[in-house]
């Protein structure tokens, strides 16, 4: 999608971003600001919305995204037992791209980070956003 910042990212168009890792589906990185030691961010390739447009199809998707941002957690040295896996909801989210934030450890985060990148309306957890899909009709 033109104009969109993690599209140009996924295509190589953003010189200042390292990519940490990076497959046929998704790219990964870190956050520009980060919200723990650890904080990375795992955006498709393909331009998909932001997470109130998922239905229960995109189950496999934020799946793959869980595992994809485990994956570089583990690469990177990141606490396994103590983290965060999530994506902020609209209108808090400041990309309208769909785009997991991974955050290790989560015993560091600063108050504010932990407010931000805590269960609430405005961020949900891999956990959370699965259970509300699986929720859905079939259909949608």
């Amino acid at each position: 999608m033109a104009g969109c910042i993690f599209c140009n990212i996924a295509r190589g168009e953003e010189p200042m971003t390292t990519i940490l890792y990076e497959d046929e589906k998704f790219v990964s990185f870190r956050d520009q600001r980060p919200g723990a030691p650890h904080h990375y961010l795992v955006v498709p390739k393909m331009h998909v919305g932001n997470p109130s447009t998922l239905t229960n199809k995109d189950i496999p998707l934020v799946e793959s995204l869980a595992e994809v941002g485990n994956k570089v957690l583990q690469e990177q040295g990141g606490n396994m037992e103590d983290k965060r896996l999530g994506f902020h909801w609209p209108p808090f989210n400041t990309v309208d791209h769909l785009c997991l934030h991974v955050l290790s450890p989560t015993s560091q985060m600063s108050l504010l980070s932990s407010t931000i990148y805590s269960t609430t309306f405005w961020f949900m957890t891999v956990e959370k956003l699965l259970e509300k899909l699986e929720a859905m009709p079939a259909d949608q």
